[in-house]
């Protein structure tokens, strides 16, 4: 199928300069290639340098914790490749690891943990990413355990 832009159709030109386009700000569309799990977009950004991976958006987290939040462990090994701190908090306190804890990411919380994220981290409301672990989440109880013992 061929696409026609309006203005190269006769009938249209007089039309296409009331045309508008929207344009979304990097860090929007950033977000959102996170979101749907577009690794290659969200390389790309990161390589260009059209977004800081340290910012915290208007949602109130950074990029590390949207992707923790959408469950792709690749992504959130990706963010963290190229810089992304493990251990940065949200507007609330949370860390990567608490997000995962309390969502039953156990894949991505052994991932952090394995770099050495911060098990003892506190929230603004004083718990620990091991205080938000919902009991039917048997990999993260036993992950959490081998670390005590350890």
């Amino acid at each position: 199928m061929k696409y026609y832009h309006p203005s190269s159709l006769p009938r249209y030109r007089r039309y296409a300069r009331h045309l508008k386009t929207v344009h979304f700000p990097n860090d929007v569309l950033f977000q959102d290639h996170i979101r749907q799990g577009d690794l290659e977009q969200v390389g790309r950004f990161i390589r260009a340098r059209k977004v800081s991976l340290d910012t915290v958006y208007p949602s109130g987290m950074a990029a590390i914790h949207e992707a923790v939040l959408t469950g792709n462990l690749e992504c959130v090994k990706l963010l963290i490749k190229y810089g992304a701190d493990i251990n940065q908090t949200d507007d609330e306190g949370w860390t990567p690891l608490h997000m995962a804890c309390s969502d039953g990411y156990a894949d991505i919380a052994r991932y952090l943990i394995s770099l050495g994220a911060q098990c003892d981290a506190t929230n603004n409301e004083g718990d620990k990413p091991s205080d938000l672990i919902d009991p039917e989440y048997k990999d993260l109880v036993e992950l959490f355990q081998a670390a005590h013992v350890n």
